[in-house]
């Protein structure tokens, strides 16, 4: 049974040098045995080959049984901090590195791109070249220098996302965070906080209804979101177990047409969230038709083999099937290789 990982990133090798009135430009150094030191404003990261060289990410991917990927930029390379024309200049360049690492091996090897969000209008006008680079979407984070994705000044590029038929990955990055969590906890708690932020923020929004074809999906199983669903129900229905709304509730007026759950049950979510307990929760909450492999890799090494934990739950062949292939790529929007 084929296994495609849909959270897998990567860092293009080398850079140009940065231009006149460049500011915050990354640069790559060489740091011994194939690797090589990303700096890039305060982040100094040791990138394994994996990251920016074909044969050796394909080689991983053998190794742990992974057929196929797609690939997204680390996150750190998301820095809408940057001038905006700063930050298009280094999405153009990523892009054009994500799509040469396709073209090594098309049929195990998809790409997502990344656009300038610290300008919304900007990054709306990139998705074009996206979609013409023949690049399956983009990955943003959850919220952009603090505003998360709900916020309306983001709807227009959403609804040219949807109009292209470009899939968004949103990846969590508690940098907006703050000091509301020790700074050591921001690697696992602020993680999860944010991913949940994120997903929350846009099922509570006007997002479903204004774009229902919009293919979206949240990494590490949408954080804690999930969890809340219950809740999220009964405020909205004043029931439990989704049992249907109240006579007094269902009058009520200004209530959105759904219910969190359903909304949240248009999206798609990764299965990075490490305990077969949580992987059965987001079967039974989400729905098994919604979910993804999804492993952080390089970042994070993937299990020996990839998704031995989900296979371990004696989930039905048709089901594990739509989880480990055909939902990754009905959330791309293509048709999976033959």
């Amino acid at each position: 049974m084929p296994l495609i990982d849909m959270h897998a990133h990567v860092l293009p090798g080398e850079y140009p040098p940065p231009g006149p009135a460049t500011e915050g430009w990354p640069s790559m150094t060489p740091a011994g045995s194939g690797a090589r030191l990303l700096e890039f404003g305060p982040v100094k990261y040791t990138a394994q080959a994996a990251y920016f060289d074909a044969s050796a990410r394909l080689a991983a991917m053998d190794a742990s049984g992974t057929d196929a990927e797609v690939v997204s930029p680390m996150p750190p390379l998301l820095n809408y901090r940057l001038p905006a024309s700063t930050g298009r200049d280094l999405a153009r360049w990523i892009n054009e590195f994500i799509v040469k690492l396709c073209a090594a091996e098309p049929a195990r090897i998809y790409g997502l791109g990344t656009v300038p969000m610290q300008d919304p209008d900007l990054a709306t006008a990139e998705l074009a070249a996206i979609a013409a680079a023949g690049l399956a979407g983009v990955e943003i984070t959850t919220q952009i220098n603090g505003v998360y994705l709900g916020d309306e000044r983001f709807a227009g590029f959403f609804a040219e996302a949807e109009r292209l038929g470009l899939a968004v990955l949103v990846h969590a990055l508690p940098a907006g965070l703050g000091d509301k969590l020790p700074r050591h906890a921001m690697p696992d708690f602020g993680v999860g906080v944010d991913a949940a932020l994120g997903a929350s923020s846009i099922i509570a929004s006007e997002l479903p209804e204004k774009c229902p074809g919009l293919r979206l999906a949240f990494t590490h199983g949408g954080g804690g979101m999930p969890l809340v669903l219950p809740r999220a129900h009964y405020f909205w229905a004043g029931t439990w177990n989704e049992e249907p709304a109240t006579a007094e509730r269902a009058a009520a007026p200004g209530r959105r047409p759904r219910s969190p759950a359903g909304y949240a049950r248009r999206y798609w979510y990764d299965t990075c969230v490490f305990d077969r307990r949580a992987l059965r929760y987001l079967i039974d909450m989400i729905g098994p038709d919604r979910l993804l492999i999804g492993t952080d890799f390089p970042a994070m090494p993937r299990e020996d083999p990839c998704g031995k934990t989900l296979r371990s739950l004696g989930l039905p062949a048709a089901v594990l099937a739509d989880i480990t292939w055909h939902n990754c790529f009905r959330f791309l929007g293509t048709e999976p290789p033959g």
